[in-house]
């Protein structure tokens, strides 16, 4: 097991209300659990504001939880000392959504790369350069980039060289934070097919964080689905899609195109507003939307139940 996240929480303090503000807990995480091994992709898919982006973050320890685990490869990464966390991090990179904002306007491309050699200690000079060099060759761009601005780039260009970075660091496992969704759907294609090349010769791990579920079941082997910082389902991602068990993931995965004109449509819309994290519906955080709610989905959290052949599902009335 290269990665295993185990119960993290996580609540922000924010201020609310006028003019005299109220600090209010709002609770991103709510005791989730996931493992990802070498060499495998992980979607984790929802709505925006479910807690997909803090999680990710969480596993970088960019963000500190409040509690839980993360074990990495062996070691625990919350409880890492700031020197094993820095060679922790060399295996552990991120892509983020925007590429035009996660580079330095005022850097070019090859400083951008190099800087994160220099910083651990891997390569300088000559060697970062042919280390630069290979890395932009990996990702479809020629080496004369790294003598060019970000903005001389087109958008899926620039994710090109937000990749480039994180496989300088010769990673085990990369968090991919929407690293598609700000792209052109041609373009998305192309970024989809280069990290499923890299997954495969490198034999990376990733946690690919997404809403879009067409592009999940495109790229990865396993799905978790969360809702207001819980996981409600998780398996395999076919028959994750193929048969949702959760009344929310079977919402989804009615509100999701099937590219087929002879496929019969069935948009499925939940009732409703979702719910403030900042004030959460007791038991089961999908109550007020959900079609199959009783009084015990509005009373009892439903417990995570294994459904067999790799799945779960956090849900009363789940069959």
């Amino acid at each position: 097991m290269l990665l295993k996240v185990t119960d993290i929480a996580k609540t922000f303090s924010v201020r609310q209300g006028w003019p005299v503000p109220r600090k209010v807990a709002v609770r991103a995480l709510d005791g989730i659990s996931f493992s990802v091994e070498q060499g495998e992709a992980l979607g984790v898919v929802g709505e925006s504001g479910c807690g997909k982006s803090t999680a990710a973050r969480v596993v970088l320890r960019l963000i500190t939880a409040d509690r839980g685990h993360v074990v990495f490869d062996g070691e625990d990464v919350l409880a890492a000392s700031p020197a094993r966390m820095r060679a922790l991090r060399r295996r552990m990179q991120i892509v983020f959504q925007d590429p035009a904002s996660a580079l330095d306007p005022r850097q070019r491309v090859g400083a951008a790369l190099a800087e994160p050699l220099a910083v651990h200690g891997i390569a300088k000079g000559a060697a970062a350069r042919d280390r630069i060099a290979a890395v932009l060759d990996e990702v479809g761009l020629p080496a004369s980039a790294a003598a060019r601005f970000p903005h001389e780039f087109s958008g899926g260009q620039r994710q090109r060289i937000g990749i480039a970075r994180a496989l300088a660091m010769a990673p085990d496992l990369i968090i991919a934070d929407e690293p598609v969704s700000a792209l052109d759907v041609s373009v998305q294609a192309q970024i989809l097919l280069l990290l499923a090349e890299l997954k495969k010769r490198r034999r990376l791990a990733f946690v690919f964080v997404s809403h879009d579920l067409g592009v999940v079941r495109h790229f990865c082997e396993r799905t978790v689905v969360m809702y207001l910082g819980r996981i409600i389902e998780s398996g395999p991602t076919g028959a994750l899609f193929d048969a949702p068990k959760h009344p929310y993931t079977q919402l989804m995965r009615g509100a999701s195109p099937v590219p087929d004109p002879e496929a019969p449509r069935r948009v499925l819309i939940p009732e409703g507003e979702p719910p403030s994290p900042m004030a959460p519906p007791t038991g089961c955080h999908f109550n007020p939307r959900c079609p199959l709610a009783t009084q015990i989905c509005r009373e009892i959290v439903p417990p995570t139940r294994d459904m067999g052949a790799g799945r779960t599902v956090a849900c009363h009335h789940a069959t």
